[in-house]
């Protein structure tokens, strides 16, 4: 480092070099992240990231990590978003039962809108890596739980058809509102996420409820 006059030295610049090597580190996430969902997490190489953020194949790794590593930082992306919580608190205090599925259903459409492609790259991801299936696994596990506190909260109200137990009530949410309704709808056929919502409430509301809606 070449000394200033006076024999004050440069600045070093520490600020800018960390916020540098964020923005490598967040540019190689994305990459990894679009070529996942294009090609599956199984096809798409080390190689292949360093090519689509434009760095070398060492800087992946030194930044990211391997494939698993950066697998897992994109399922951390999307697992802790606190939607869940704010409709889980906000479904504990609704007393209309209708309202109480829209609750639900909005909050799953903005997850699922939100981390639509982390779920694809987990799916994907789970049929050649056991770590990613376990991680699937705990996921589908958490949102049935969250789906089975609105099945609990629609039993709370007396809303809830009585031939209808709760386990199947959490199984009849976990087909209407679990991400591979959503992926169906809006991935594979182009409906708007409005129109997916809209219809998927009716159809909770109608399966579930004892009182038809007019």
């Amino acid at each position: 480092m070449c000394p200033l006059p006076g024999g004050q030295r440069r600045p070093y610049r520490v600020g800018r070099r960390a916020e540098t090597a964020a923005e490598t580190r967040a540019a190689i996430l994305d990459s990894a992240l679009r070529l996942f969902v294009e090609h599956g997490y199984g096809k798409v190489t080390i190689g292949d990231i360093a090519q689509e953020s434009g760095v070398a194949v060492p800087t992946v790794y030194a930044s990211t990590g391997g494939k698993s590593t950066i697998l897992t930082t994109l399922i951390e992306r999307g697992v802790d978003d606190p939607v869940v919580e704010r409709t889980l608190a906000t479904l504990r205090t609704t007393t209309d039962p209708r309202a109480a599925i829209s609750t639900v259903a909005h909050g799953v459409r903005l997850d699922n809108e939100k981390h639509l492609d982390i779920a694809l790259v987990i799916i994907s991801a789970a049929e050649v890596d056991q770590s990613a299936a376990e991680t699937l696994a705990h996921i589908v596990r958490a949102y049935r739980q969250a789906l089975g506190v609105l099945a609990e909260r629609l039993a709370e109200l007396g809303a809830l058809r009585p031939d209808v137990d709760l386990p199947r009530a959490t199984d009849m949410l976990w087909f209407l509102l679990g991400f591979g309704s959503w992926r169906l709808f809006v991935t594979e056929h182009g409906w708007s996420w409005d129109d997916t919502e809209t219809w998927l409430t009716e159809q909770v509301s109608a399966a579930l409820l004892t009182t038809p809606a007019n």
